[in-house]
């Protein structure tokens, strides 16, 4: 059965940090391009941030870049999302989705909200 878990949200001031965690089971964690997007009321799911399956390359929206660090742990079959200086526009729900281009598989979490909120 395949799994993609998030944890880590929560409320925090502006400012402040979190750090986002998405562990997977039940498909091959490494064959996968890992994401995160983020989806606030009333507006539609962005992408936010993206890693390839070697960790080598990185992709952040304009709105993150410089203050979001996406990683993943292959063995820990794990990708994280530190999210600093966050700001309250920050605030949606944030999802991990991992895709495979070449089988056309795709894989969504069930999302953790960040309220960033003084």
């Amino acid at each position: 059965q395949v799994q993609l878990v998030e944890s880590g949200g929560g409320l925090v001031q502006p400012g402040g940090s979190l750090r986002l965690s998405c562990t997977a089971s039940g498909f091959t964690f490494s064959n996968y391009i890992m994401n995160w997007y983020r989806q606030a009321p009333g507006r539609e799911r962005e992408l936010v941030a993206a890693i390839a399956i070697t960790s080598g390359n990185t992709n952040y929206a304009d709105s993150v870049k410089g203050r979001f660090t996406i990683s993943r742990d292959n063995a820990k079959n794990t990708v994280y999302l530190q999210m600093n200086s966050l700001k309250p526009e920050d605030t949606a729900a944030y999802y991990c989705n991992a895709v495979d281009y070449i089988r056309a598989y795709v894989y969504w979490g069930q999302g953790t909200q960040v309220t960033v909120s003084s």
